[in-house]
């Protein structure tokens, strides 16, 4: 009886040491992260997790860490990524997001209207993206995107936020954008009115473009459509702003001279007849559809109301008549603010 009280107390002992343990685990995977706000944090592959938490200070008592994952193996196959913490995450909460694999993703929007050289300024600023397009130009750009060197890519993208994860490319952001505008090109140009006068998908899509210059007020895209479409059936010169704007390039400056609108350039509807060579901006949805689906109309201008919108005319009486009204709104209003 001697000998077996002293291995009965051991085992005692030792059992409560293993509901000890047991119990500081349960309570070491229930500890909230020190995670005060949302928090972007990156695990690189072959990195210990117990030391990564240590260094950010991200966990408490870190040295039970492998002890949990042994006890749960459940929770010991994580996987390298970047993953957005948020406060409230218990250490089981980052153990199972790891192991999940499902890595944060960020927001890149690509606005109607813009260009490509503005695209490239975008995603150049974009945090967590692999910047592999440093040093490209619109000019040189089809090369890395897998087109002809001397691909026009102005236009080719799709307008619209996109989620990514960390390390995804630049170069995979526009691939992505780039077989959208494909797709809804391809759709839109089977749905095209009939008697258009476009040759191509791609002469649609640059109308699209300038009608995407020209108004953000989305019931009038039909209208403005028209106009051109009226236009170039007629013979007449497109005669629209954006396209000299666009010609003009790191020239202009926020206005436009009469000299402007003599100067030749391939852009520049003043001079040349018929659309310009290629789109100016990247056009969204509502205007490739306004492209498509032109309002059927007799107008042949527009100017600008003052109020954001324009006024339509059929005759150039009745345009400059709409222009001098528009002139004596803006006169008034500038009188107004001094």
């Amino acid at each position: 009886m001697k000998m077996k009280r002293p291995l009965i107390m051991l085992s005692l002992v030792l059992l409560a040491l293993a509901v000890g343990c047991l119990l500081r685990l349960k309570h070491f995977a229930a500890e909230p992260l020190l995670v005060k706000q949302e928090t972007i944090f990156t695990l690189p592959a072959g990195t210990g997790l117990e030391n990564l938490l240590r260094q950010r200070q991200l966990a408490r008592h870190v040295g039970w860490l492998p002890w949990l994952m042994a006890l749960e193996p459940k929770l010991a196959p994580v996987k390298a990524g970047t993953y957005r913490l948020k406060p409230g995450m218990t250490v089981r909460d980052l153990l199972l997001l790891l192991v999940s694999g499902k890595e944060a993703q960020f927001a890149i929007r690509f606005i109607e209207g813009s260009t490509l050289k503005e695209w490239l300024a975008v995603l150049a600023r974009a945090p967590y993206l692999k910047h592999d397009l440093q040093g490209v130009t619109p000019q040189t750009l089809g090369a890395k995107l897998g087109a002809p060197a001397d691909s026009v890519l102005e236009g080719q993208f799709y307008p619209d936020t996109y989620l990514y994860t960390a390390n995804t490319s630049d170069s995979a952001m526009l691939k992505r954008a780039r077989q959208r505008m494909e797709t809804t090109l391809a759709e839109i140009w089977q749905g095209r009115a009939e008697g258009l006068p476009y040759k191509t998908p791609q002469a649609l899509l640059t109308m699209a473009s300038i009608v995407e210059k020209e108004t953000g007020v989305k019931e009038e895209r039909a209208r403005v459509a028209s106009v051109f479409i009226n236009r170039l059936r007629s013979g007449m010169k497109l005669q629209t702003d954006p396209t000299v704007i666009y010609g003009m390039g790191d020239d202009y400056r926020g206005t436009i001279t009469r000299q402007d609108l003599t100067t030749p350039t391939p852009y520049n509807t003043y001079i040349i007849t018929g659309l310009p060579p290629t789109p100016i901006a990247m056009p969204g949805q509502a205007s490739l559809e306004a492209a498509a689906h032109p309002e059927k109309s007799a107008y042949l201008y527009f100017v600008a109301d003052g109020r954001g919108g324009h006024v339509f005319t059929t005759n150039l009486a009745s345009h400059n008549q709409a222009v001098q009204q528009y002139r004596q709104r803006q006169n008034a209003k500038e009188n107004h603010e001094q």
